[in-house]
């Protein structure tokens, strides 16, 4: 079996934790669903978040889709001047048999914007 990074991102509307957690786990659903995944085959999770998200840890989201027993840890997104606000970006460690090409990146809703050369 073959260690594989999946890449995601989405942008929230407004930071707040609810909404943290519904656009998260729609994203880690996403994640899971299109790359044929189940929660066993997670190494691990890095979160990331723009400095203006205050209202909650992303890997929190995780955890309440019932991701318990995967390493998870949050940071923050370096402050550049015009990047996109909100964002919450992941970054999982998977096994797959699929080869790195099959792999699906998943940017959700405007977040879709910082990888325009991927297809969604």
């Amino acid at each position: 079996m073959a260690v594989r990074a999946v890449r995601g991102a989405v942008q929230l509307e407004r930071d707040e934790a609810g909404h943290m957690d519904e656009q998260v786990g729609a994203l880690l659903t996403a994640i899971l669903e299109r790359n044929e995944l189940d929660q066993d085959e997670l190494i691990s999770i890095w979160f990331t978040a723009t400095p203006d998200l205050h209202s909650d840890f992303p890997a929190a989201a995780a955890r309440k889709l019932g991701i318990v027993d995967v390493p998870l840890i949050c940071a923050q997104e370096l402050d550049i001047e015009g990047a996109m606000p909100r964002v919450v970006r992941v970054l999982a460690h998977i096994e797959s048999e699929r080869p790195r090409a099959d792999i699906a990146h998943v940017y959700l809703g405007a977040a879709a914007a910082l990888r325009k050369d991927i297809a969604q």
